[in-house]
């Protein structure tokens, strides 16, 4: 639309300010669409650090089993049921799994120490960095009232 003087416009520069509100609803477009991507990018990130930690909890439960099945199995056959509530015999190896570097042994959702003492088994869960702790589980018997979970501050 072109102005012409004496036409009935009451401005003279009309395909400007259409132009100014298109421009305008463009950048707020795109901000809002910025702002969805943002956010979007965070509650991944959040889900995907509580998945990273669940996966290791359940690994960790899955090691506490062990830990109570080698010491329900008698001693003879390579158990720790040797008439005392002793864990100090408790190790990966004793559990049939192989350590990946001394003590630790690392899966793709974390890391996991054990050690055994006279009463009780502490396994320690860290991040697949191998440093920053996730949990501790003391073991102190072959029941579910005998395990003890306490996370760190997330």
């Amino acid at each position: 639309m072109k102005y012409a003087p004496g036409k009935g416009s009451s401005s003279p520069f009309p395909e400007v300010i259409v132009g100014q509100q298109q421009l305008l609803l463009l950048v707020l477009g795109i901000v809002i669409v910025g702002i969805a991507v943002v956010a979007g990018i965070t509650a991944f990130s959040e889900g995907k650090t509580k998945a990273d930690r669940d996966a290791a909890a359940a690994d960790a439960m899955r090691i506490v089993s062990d830990v109570q099945a080698w010491k329900l199995k008698p001693g003879a056959y390579g158990g720790g049921a040797n008439g005392t509530t002793s864990f100090a015999g408790v190790s990966f190896m004793a559990l049939g799994i192989s350590p990946n570097s001394g003590t630790q042994y690392k899966t793709s959702s974390g890391c996991f120490s054990l050690a055994g003492t006279s009463s009780a088994s502490t396994i320690t869960v860290y991040q697949t960095d191998c440093t920053t702790t996730i949990a501790t589980v003391v073991v102190t018997g072959t029941t579910t009232q005998e395990i003890a979970w306490s996370f760190a501050a997330s």
